[in-house]
């Protein structure tokens, strides 16, 4: 595998992304519908069609996804010590713990999965996402309600955990694991829609991702962003690597996993910290720095690993 081309194209178009905000070619006004498109119904599509297709039994692996969902796991723990270290407190705790182990994969681990690994492997990562997406959503408000100065009622905890479980990644992934197990066939003109609206996922998503960037604040919380670089970058995605190596677990099949750990922190991040009381301008910087720094870690993990 040429790392270089398949690594940073993706990146490339990231930056092109941040570019032409600059320029005024994707205004604030545009951004905000766009990204509603792309995570309510091209991901999705892209995500429905590939799954649906797809053969479980050689796609879904149960101990691949156990030492996933023990990563994540664990680099709660790993960042809890590090927000320590670093003497974080009330809600920019909250942010850095979660801002350690909440990654990317709608938008950058699935798009590094299918252009790297190609279809097969975008396949294992999008039903391997569905599950850590539950995984990551659930244990982030958990970590915000104990932190963070708010505190949720129960109808606003519950209607936090609906939006989790209604997620459209994590809907698309399991729709399209029923259909796989049912061998439900998907009419022609569907399909070829699905496909048509699928194909502008990554794509735009790369550049909305770019367009999110923010400079300033990641300089100004450099000291916070760079442990939890470390943890989201480099501990998360290695402790699974151990573990799955140790095991004896065969590359092509835990190699997506190790992708979606290894995905910088999630733009979602922002939303929760916002509505949670959080810090809002250490959750941009966490995004903007592990979006520019994972072109070097993806490159990594995919080296040691292939």
């Amino acid at each position: 595998m040429n790392l270089v081309y398949t690594i940073i194209p993706i990146f490339a178009v990231i930056l092109l992304g941040w570019f032409v905000k600059k320029k005024g070619y994707l205004p604030p006004e545009f951004i905000a519908p766009a990204n509603g498109l792309v995570y309510h119904l091209a991901i999705p599509a892209m995500i429905f069609q590939a799954v649906s297709k797809s053969s479980l039994k050689s796609n879904l692996h149960i101990d691949v996804l156990g030492i996933v969902l023990a990563s994540v796991v664990a680099a709660v723990f790993f960042a809890w010590a590090a927000s320590a270290v670093c003497r974080a407190s009330g809600g920019r705790k909250g942010t850095f713990v979660q801002g350690a182990f909440h990654g990317n994969l709608g938008y950058i681990g699935l798009a590094v999965a299918f252009y790297a690994l190609g279809k097969e492997g975008f396949v294992q990562a999008g039903i391997l996402a569905g599950f850590i997406m539950i995984l990551q959503n659930f244990l982030a408000v958990t970590v915000l309600q104990i932190y963070c100065d708010s505190v949720l009622d129960r109808g606003g905890l519950g209607k936090m955990l609906r939006r989790v479980l209604g997620n459209p990644v994590v809907l698309s992934a399991f729709a399209g694991i029923l259909f796989s197990v049912l061998e439900l066939p998907i009419p022609k003109v569907l399909d070829r829609s699905l496909d048509i609206v699928g194909n502008m996922a990554l794509p735009l998503a790369l550049l909305i991702i770019g367009a999110s960037l923010a400079f300033r604040r990641l300089w100004h919380n450099v000291a916070f962003v760079v442990p939890i670089a470390v943890v989201k970058l480099l501990l998360m995605p290695g402790f699974g690597f151990v573990l799955m190596t140790v095991l004896g677990i065969p590359v092509d099949r835990f190699v997506p996993g190790l992708v979606l750990l290894a995905s910088p922190s999630a733009t979602l991040i922002y939303i929760l910290a916002r509505e949670m009381n959080g810090d809002t301008d250490l959750a941009v910087a966490i995004i903007s720095g592990t979006t520019l720094i994972s072109p070097l870690t993806f490159a990594l993990w995919l080296g040691v690993a292939t």
